[in-house]
């Protein structure tokens, strides 16, 4: 085998989204197995580097989900240490994780991204901006969408319809992390396009049975239907992808991402985010976009290895 035959499988870490990334972390684990890689699975925690260090592993696979895991920091101490691993570097990590900062380079980049105003806990406790949210409704309209600036899988998100809600919803979303984002709603179809080595995967539509794609209606089976690939006319499944080309340049992001858009009736896509550790459970979108282009969900884990160690062949490592 060609591919190096050692392989750490970080996921777990004690962010909001360890489960999902446990659940990811063990199908991962059980694919390259399956195949003859020598894999361990780790849990991020306090033993983190020293375990690596001594380990003898020839990559890092990252099934991390959250804080840490997607925000450039694990990513930050594989390169310390010299470790290969897949998924986006550092600084692609931190840009997207970071959803004011990725969506003013987006927007930067020429894509449709939601109107939008950042509002953070300081500014609420010391500066009276609790006093200005009733300018965020007559600036941007309603309904709105309020989300955690950082974070993922819909964690702290609120579709909010009453203006009269919107200090509650922007509460909320402080349990999640300093700052908040509240954004025009677009209304549309959710579509998903994964990149995978600078090229887009079949997109995919997502139709939620109940209520918005939340986290529930993420990673409970049977709660989403999927149509993969999404039904869209070409023109429009083309410029989708463009858009996920587009943003994953804009940040610098490799081997894998997935780009989180609204398609609106005009047939515009509108990017709401990139995900640069995207999950990888049974009722993920990227495995799912990869079967859509008949790439089983070993060969894409496969892939991904392959990717962590030909980057690093390139550049000397």
């Amino acid at each position: 085998m060609s591919q190096p035959t050692s392989v750490a499988v970080l996921s777990g870490g004690i962010s909001l989204e360890r489960e999902v990334s446990l659940r990811s972390g063990r199908r991962v684990a059980d694919a390259l197995t399956e195949v003859g890689y020598q894999v361990t699975r780790l849990d991020v925690d306090a033993d983190l580097v020293p375990t690596l260090e001594r380990g003898g592993f020839d990559l890092a696979f990252l099934a991390l989900h959250g804080a840490a895991g997607e925000d450039g920091t694990v990513q930050s101490l594989l390169e310390l240490i010299g470790l290969p691993y897949t998924g986006p570097d550092v600084l692609a990590s931190s840009l997207a994780w970071n959803k004011p900062i990725a969506q003013g380079l987006y927007a930067r980049a020429g894509l449709h991204v939601p109107d939008r105003v950042t509002l953070s806990q300081l500014a609420f406790r010391e500066m009276g901006a609790a006093a200005t949210v009733g300018h965020v409704a007559d600036a941007l309209g309603s309904p709105l969408v309020v989300k955690p600036a950082t974070g993922g899988s819909a964690l702290g998100l609120t579709i909010v319809h009453d203006p009269a809600r919107l200090p509650e919803a922007i509460v909320g979303a402080f349990s999640y992390a300093d700052s908040v984002l509240v954004e025009r709603f677009v209304h549309g179809t959710e579509i998903a396009v994964t990149v995978l080595d600078g090229r887009p995967l079949p997109a995919v539509e997502i139709h939620p049975k109940e209520g918005a794609y939340d986290f529930a209606a993420r990673y409970t089976a049977g709660a989403t239907e999927f149509h993969a690939p999404a039904r869209l006319d070409p023109q429009v499944r083309d410029a989708c992808e463009a858009t996920a080309l587009t943003a994953v340049d804009a940040i610098g992001a490799r081997h894998v991402s997935r780009a989180d858009l609204i398609v609106d009736a005009d047939g515009r896509p509108w990017l709401l985010e990139l995900d640069t550790c995207p999950g990888l459970t049974d009722t993920s979108l990227t495995p799912l976009a990869a079967d859509a282009a008949e790439l089983g969900f070993t060969e894409l884990c496969e892939r991904l290895a392959s990717l962590a160690l030909r980057d690093t062949v390139r550049s000397g490592g």
